[in-house]
């Protein structure tokens, strides 16, 4: 059994990845379950096509924090890293799709006299 963990925004991803028929269990429930948009499922199965390893490990995460698209992420990372870990080989194939690079991008926060980050209030000249 591997065990890594992967981030993204705010989510955080812990995932457990040993032999068995290709189930994933986000939190208990089942994948199609938990991540109910397409998006999101082919991005969580992405780094296994890669591996060519769908139907060879099982694989249970705990997820929490964030969003659901960065919850998508962090399992994504989190699987990939334990793919790499199992078999070096399939490093280049999964850096080259990007999956192995952490993306750090966050939210910005609000400045003061904004009405959000970037957006201003109206400007009145009169």
């Amino acid at each position: 059994m591997i065990n890594t963990s992967g981030r993204r925004k705010e989510a955080v991803a812990r995932a457990y990845v040993s032999e068995g028929n290709g189930e994933i269990i986000i939190n208990g429930r089942p994948m199609q379950e938990y991540f109910p948009v397409l998006t999101h499922q082919v991005r969580v199965k992405q780094p296994l096509q890669l591996a060519g390893q769908e139907d060879k490990v099982s694989i249970k995460v705990n997820v929490n924090g964030g969003g659901i698209s960065g919850q998508a992420g962090a399992v994504s990372l989190a699987i990939a890293k334990a793919l790499v870990q199992g078999n070096e080989e399939v490093r280049g194939a999964m850096r080259q799709f990007g999956l192995m690079t952490r993306d750090s991008r966050k939210v910005e926060r609000k400045k003061p006299g904004q009405k959000k980050a970037r957006k201003r209030f109206q400007f009145s000249k009169r």
